[in-house]
């Protein structure tokens, strides 16, 4: 068994980004932190696979290069893969309270300051901090690992700065590559319904849009149904977004690559992230900025649908989240990283991961 004591240290993975990066024997995170704390690296050592997809464009620091005007594409051109966190907005930009709350929320633009609070064998602890600018906001991400264990805590604590309420999204946006990713790849999850997105009607969607199924199978057009638990290969082109709800008890889910014998899991805050966006995109879009050439798919904790920012769903689900004048909002997430061959049943924000026998 390799030493299973815990390390964290900092580097500069490219010129203008400080990365931080925890690791054990089982599990190591590379946080940029000054490129919206995003996790860019989750590796399952004993395998050697990183489960996180790279983006074709690869990795800048947000001072290099001249960007687009339109906060989207700005977005989209700097996204490097990876895992980002996102306040207080989620898909397109809006309008609200006099300011333009940019497409996928400021928190993923701006660099977070972080404390390495512990740095022992048994554990390391590193908090991450940022206050955005358009929005009277404070989040505080704690990034716990330990010797032995096979997954990663984040605590997290959002924070109203101002004198009044703030309404705001939050949601986090793991996306999945290859190889980890791939036809051999099957998706557990105890939530029992799939809602196609009603707006996302894209060459190789294969959902009906705004259709409800019971989950894995989701209502395709003409009357057929797709399994939607299995991944597609890389030679099947898809574009999905759709929603996962109805939790039989705390959510959870997992990406299986049975080929590879490696998996990973999700377990969340319920009272928080009371949704699961199910983004799939497969080579199945043309032009900027994935060009038919890219292939990844994200399941993401949110507290809020449709995905079409702040404004839209205020108008539509009431699903935003609220927060008083100086009041507070906490949420755990936990990461596992696993060898497995066999389904998932549970994964439990204590990190417990249970497979079929």
């Amino acid at each position: 068994m390799p030493n299973s004591s815990c390390s964290v240290q900092t580097s500069h993975p490219v010129p203008g980004i400080e990365a931080v990066t925890l690791a054990n024997a089982w599990v190591k995170v590379t946080v940029l932190a000054n490129k919206g704390a995003d996790i860019f690296e989750l590796a399952h050592i004993p395998s050697g696979v990183d489960v996180m997809w790279k983006s074709p464009l690869g990795l800048r620091a947000p001072t290099q290069g001249w960007f687009a005007s339109d906060s989207q594409t700005a977005w989209l051109e700097m996204y490097e893969g990876g895992w980002q966190e996102l306040f207080p907005n989620g898909g397109d930009a809006c309008q609200y309270k006099g300011v333009e709350l940019n497409f996928h929320g400021e928190s993923s633009t701006l660099p977070w300051s972080y404390e390495i609070v512990k740095d022992s064998s048994d554990e390391v602890v590193v908090d991450f901090t940022v206050q955005l600018f358009r929005s009277p906001l404070r989040c505080t991400r704690r990034m716990s690992l330990r010797a032995g264990d096979q997954h990663l805590r984040l605590q997290e604590t959002m924070t109203n700065l101002a004198g009044e309420p703030i309404d705001f999204m939050w949601g986090h946006h793991p996306a999945y590559g290859a190889p980890f990713l791939s036809g051999d790849t099957r998706i557990y999850t105890n939530a029992q319904t799939i809602w196609a997105d009603r707006l996302h009607n894209a060459p190789h969607g294969v959902l009906l849009p705004g259709a409800k199924a019971h989950w894995p199978h989701g209502e395709a057009p003409a009357g057929r149904t797709v399994d939607m638990s299995r991944v597609p290969g890389e030679g099947e082109p898809r574009n999905t977004l759709a929603y996962l709800i109805d939790f039989d008890g705390p959510p959870w889910y997992a990406l299986v690559n049975h080929k590879l014998g490696v998996g990973v899991g999700l377990a969340w805050s319920a009272e928080i992230f009371r949704y699961l966006w199910f983004w799939q995109e497969m080579y199945g879009s043309s032009g900027f900025p994935f060009y038919k050439r890219t292939y990844t798919m994200a399941l993401e904790p949110w507290s809020s649908i449709p995905g079409q920012g702040l404004v839209n769903v205020m108008n539509s689900t009431q699903s935003h989240l609220t927060l008083a004048a100086g009041a507070s909002l906490s949420a755990a997430l936990t990461v596992a990283l696993f060898t497995a061959n066999t389904a998932v049943t549970r994964i439990g924000l204590d990190g417990a991961v249970e497979l079929e026998p």
